[in-house]
């Protein structure tokens, strides 16, 4: 399990399949983190990882789950951050957390994508901080699927968070690197991008998304994607683009938006089956297809935003993910890792810029 139990160590020579996890970070603690990496595993047997936080705690948690201890590594870290701690104070002061550990084993090598359901702000500073961003990069964003009518069931968006701001340069970076994860997330050989707009009309929405739209079309053909042009905010769950770009607020907006509306549904729904005696027997009737939409709209299974840009992958879990949402993250930094996401985003962000700068 770990370095000193007479255990031994996960090999990181070939750190594909190695997932950097920190432990402490959740409003539910370790407890539920724990729990996911044991679900994750009973669908995934070959996934390995090295855990992050404090050790008696963690092992003693492993050894509850039967076969765990033969995939974990501990990698001891008395500190933790909390969903309070300002992102300055932890590049400060936090180099003996959980979290600043857990992204040091990517920027190290030991392990290929790190999952934390950490304060985002924070993780996103120290991420920036020990990995750096990409060249070419302006600044980082987080990307997530978002449940849709398209046949693989998600829409890739972005930003939701990472930054406020964004110009035309960064939106085209933007749409770069979400069509990039649609590729290996989605399998999608060549996704259609939208820019996020108030009309599709070209003439539309402010400067910057104007000269946005004018550069991603321009890149489009090169770097081999489908740019559809601007999209409203019913595309989001649509069938129209795979990729979705915009700025970090109103992707933000967007997305607690879309969580809050699942959830009026799911509530709405159950209120309306449970009034009256013929209601709850259509209630009976109707239980599995009632079932299959609130999977549908379980924003656990898609939970994990990943921290597109920087030198090495890191996955965002929410953080009140229960096991279920964790085993959901780690999932998908398990299919990332093990499709070279990291290495064939830097290609293709590195090919696409030396395209762009010859141009001008």
């Amino acid at each position: 399990m770990s370095d000193d139990t007479g255990e031994a160590p996960i090999q990181t020579g070939d750190a594909t399949g190695v997932l950097s996890i920190d432990a402490m970070g959740g409003d539910l603690g370790p407890e539920a983190v724990i729990a996911g990496l044991a679900r994750a595993i009973k669908k995934t047997p070959a996934m390995r990882f090295i855990v992050h936080g404090d050790k008696p705690v963690i092992e003693a948690l492993i050894a509850k789950r039967r076969g765990l201890s033969d995939h974990c590594t501990v990698r001891h870290a008395s500190g933790v951050v909390t969903m309070t701690d300002k992102p300055s104070q932890v590049m400060r002061t936090g180099k003996d957390t959980s979290m600043w550990s857990a992204v040091d084993s990517v920027r190290s090598g030991e392990a290929t994508v790190c999952v934390s359901c950490g304060n985002t702000g924070a993780l996103m500073a120290v991420s920036m901080l020990r990995l750096r961003k990409l060249p070419g990069i302006n600044r980082p964003a987080i990307a997530i699927l978002w449940p849709s009518r398209n046949p693989s069931g998600f829409n890739v968006m972005l930003d939701v968070g990472a930054d406020v701001r964004a110009d035309a340069d960064d939106l085209l970076q933007y749409a770069l690197m979400g069509m990039s994860y649609a590729r290996n997330g989605l399998g999608l050989t060549r996704p259609r991008v939208g820019l996020l707009n108030v009309g599709t009309e070209e003439n539309k929405g402010r400067t910057e998304l104007r000269e946005a739209h004018d550069r991603i079309e321009t890149v489009a053909a090169e770097a081999d994607f489908d740019f559809v042009g601007f999209v409203e905010g019913g595309d989001i769950p649509g069938d129209r683009v795979d990729v979705i770009v915009t700025d970090g607020f109103t992707g933000n907006v967007a997305l607690k938006t879309g969580e809050g509306t699942a959830r009026f549904v799911r509530d709405m729904l159950g209120e309306a089956f449970r009034a009256t005696i013929l209601s709850k027997f259509a209630a009976v009737l109707a239980m599995t297809s009632l079932k299959r939409l609130a999977a549908r709209i379980d924003p656990r299974r898609v939970n994990g935003g990943v921290f597109l840009g920087l030198n090495g992958t890191v996955v965002k879990s929410h953080g009140s993910a229960d096991e279920t949402g964790v085993a959901a993250a780690v999932g998908l930094a398990w299919d990332l890792s093990k499709s070279g996401f990291s290495d064939r985003l830097k290609t293709r962000v590195a090919a696409v810029t030396a395209s762009v700068e010859g141009q001008e």
